[in-house]
């Protein structure tokens, strides 16, 4: 049996490097990609031929035709996940001093390249694949000073909720982490010490519930999947 195909975005770091360790550990073949190349080689020499890693950042549509090219070529997918992500100016800015051409960037990644790689890898994705596009509590509560990178999630979101109704056939998700120990908390919190925070391999296991379980097509949080937790 041929093993499953994953894409995952953002995967040289935090939640989407936790995910692809945890799913070739499971048998899975995963197809990987960062912006930061050197990170990436070190992920595939862990990982081992398991893992593809095509270094190259999301919003710039050579990579994705590059990726395009890539997932075609490795055939069926089992699963995308947009990890992905920009969190705009650190310190986080509020939004009437917003850096109008910070915030393009942050759409661009958070918004307008899950949807261009959905675009080229839906069609590729095999009966009853799964779609999962990373989000944030900041998409639906109205932090002050979160406005830039909260907004370009609830606009992911609602892109979710849309593709999920337009493709009742197939699993598409909204997943909401929680706050992790990650190099994006930190740099939105740069003078706050995020030690407390649980690592993003602690949130992989409700990720896998969430794909095991195939509930109907919305936003989830870890919490709904936790361990111990009735479905």
């Amino acid at each position: 049996m041929a093993r499953p195909t994953a894409l995952i975005t953002g995967a040289s770091a935090g939640l989407g490097l936790a995910l692809a360790r945890a799913l070739v550990q499971r048998g899975w073949r995963v197809i990987g990609t960062g912006r930061r190349a050197e990170r990436l080689t070190r992920v595939s020499e862990e990982l081992g031929a398991a893992f593809i890693a095509i270094p190259g950042d999301v919003t710039d549509p050579a990579h994705r035709a590059l990726l395009a090219e890539t997932v075609s070529g490795a055939g069926e997918l089992a699963l995308i996940v947009n990890n992905a992500s920009r969190l705009g100016p650190s310190p986080l800015a509020r939004l009437d001093d917003y850096p109008l051409d910070e915030l393009e960037l942050v759409y661009r990644t958070n918004v307008l390249a899950p949807l261009a790689i959905l675009q080229f890898a839906l069609p590729l994705l095999a009966a009853g694949g799964s779609v999962v596009n990373i989000s944030s509590d900041a998409a639906i509560e109205p932090y002050p000073e979160w406005g830039g990178y909260g907004s370009s999630k609830a606009a992911l979101e609602q892109l979710t909720a849309i593709l999920g109704a337009e493709h009742p056939e197939l699993s598409i998700y909204a997943f909401d982490p929680g706050d992790m120990r990650t190099e994006m908390q930190q740099a939105a919190f740069p003078r706050d010490d995020i030690s407390d925070r649980p690592e993003p391999d602690t949130v992989v296991p409700a990720l896998l519930r969430l794909l095991h379980e195939k509930p109907k097509n919305a936003r989830y949080s870890a919490a709904d999947f936790a361990v111990g937790r009735a479905s």
